[in-house]
């Protein structure tokens, strides 16, 4: 027999289909857990009541449903229905698509594309869609686990619907391994408390307790039981849902800070511990907590600041995971800490008047006069030392006369910022006893 001749019996039958693909749905009701689209009284369900369909973006986490609601709605419909992934088609592959649209479209035939990760089309790929999707040629399906507000263009965006799907949760996460269990014949392997860990090992993506199922399915003995630590050596554990370029990034960064700015140190520890696990940059973490310690402490604690600045330096000495314990100190000390946006507010409040005013001239009083002739001019005539005066405070104005005093810090009463507040009050009391206004 030749060394490429297939020596297979011929009788064989081929390998079953990976038991996702085996479950996948047949219909919108056997979906699972996206009722609020796929129910009866779904967004989804209302669109397909309609004999026209708009084009759509389904944007959600992987194994949410995305391809399979897009399949079933191919099949639904009297339309060609297309399927491409952005991955593997170019220019020229979109370019036979549409004409052959167009075609259909003089026939009386519409076409419904499906484009599964049409984030990684380029802003010309996008573009592209326009025109078709203007003529009626092609109602289009686009699926994206990425914000379609930062990877899609406004104008394709303003010409689809966007439908969220969600990550699946434990109910329906649940709801796919009796019915995997059903399909296979028999019960998987675990005890209850394992059962649990493999629904939260597939972070909310069904394919992903499908495919792990069959792992264990394979890799159980006989009359074997998994707990939960036999079940992670056998599976390994599966990466979380984080793309440090993407939401996962700015989601879990975003939560942070607000746990922080909420003075919450245990929630804020929690999404701390997950971006680390998901081999997040610490320095990038480190920085987003100096900022915190300013834009939502500040002077209301500046020790907050200090505290945040030492652990990024203890993380560039020490590293990880040493160094990360630091980290986590910082922002269990800036949770704590009394809040305030007073510098916050005061620096944008300063910023607006500086750009809205022009290049206004500080008081002549308080500039230098390094020349006689600026001497001549004023500069520097009637300065007041504020040492030499009583309280070391000599009230004079300091603002461009065009603008007047103004107040833009108002520090609040808790913290140390309650004895910023009583120094400014003394001062102010000062000012106009001494007719300074």
């Amino acid at each position: 027999m030749s060394l490429f001749e297939d020596d297979a019996p011929p009788s064989r039958e081929p390998p079953p289909a990976p038991l996702a693909e085996r479950l996948r749905p047949t219909s919108l009701a056997e979906v699972s857990g996206q009722e609020h689209l796929t129910g009866p009284d779904g967004a989804l369900t209302r669109l397909l009541e309609s004999p026209t369909l708009g084009s759509m973006i389904f944007w959600g986490p992987p194994g949410s449903g995305k391809t399979t609601v897009a399949r079933l709605i191919g099949a639904m419909r009297a339309d060609a229905f297309v399927q491409v992934s952005a991955i593997h088609t170019g220019v020229a592959d979109l370019k036979k698509i549409f004409d052959a649209a167009r075609v259909r479209r003089s026939q009386g035939l519409g076409t419904l594309l499906f484009v599964d990760e049409i984030h990684r089309f380029n802003r010309a790929q996008q573009d592209s869609f326009l025109p078709v999707m203007e003529d009626g040629a092609v109602t289009l399906i686009g699926a994206t686990t990425e914000n379609p507000s930062f990877e899609l263009n406004a104008a394709l965006l303003s010409r689809a619907r966007v439908l969220v799907f969600r990550a699946l949760g434990a109910e329906a996460l649940e709801a796919l391994l009796e019915r995997a269990e059903r399909v296979v014949g028999k019960p998987l392997p675990l005890d209850a408390e394992a059962r649990a860990a493999l629904i939260g090992m597939a972070d909310g993506d069904g394919r992903a307790v499908l495919t792990l199922a069959e792992e264990i399915w394979r890799a159980a003995r006989p009359d074997e039981t998994l707990d939960p630590k036999r079940l992670v050596e056998i599976v390994q554990r599966r990466a979380p849902l984080y793309d440090k370029g993407q939401d996962g990034h700015y989601n879990l960064i975003s939560a942070l800070h607000k746990c922080v700015r909420g003075s919450d140190p245990d929630a804020a520890l929690y999404y701390l511990a997950r971006m680390f696990d998901a081999g997040e940059d610490p320095l990038f973490i480190a920085r987003r907590v100096v900022r915190m310690a300013s834009e939502d402490v500040g002077l209301a604690d500046p020790q907050a600041l200090v505290v945040a600045n030492a652990a990024k330096e203890t993380y560039d000495f020490l590293g990880s995971p040493e160094g990360e314990l630091a980290i986590a100190q910082a922002v269990v000390y800036v949770a704590t800490a009394p809040k305030s946006n007073a510098l916050y507010k005061a620096y944008a409040a300063a910023q607006v008047l500086a750009k809205g005013h022009g290049s206004l001239t500080p008081p002549k009083t308080i500039l230098n006069a390094p020349t006689k002739l600026m001497k001549r001019e004023g500069y520097g005539a009637d300065y007041q030392y504020d040492h030499d005066a009583p309280d070391a405070f000599s009230g004079q104005n300091y603002w461009p006369e065009a603008l007047g005093r103004r107040v833009v810090y108002e520090p609040v009463e808790r913290g140390f910022e309650r004895e910023v507040r009583k120094r400014l009050d003394w001062w102010a009391k000062l000012r106009k006893e001494r007719g300074r206004g």
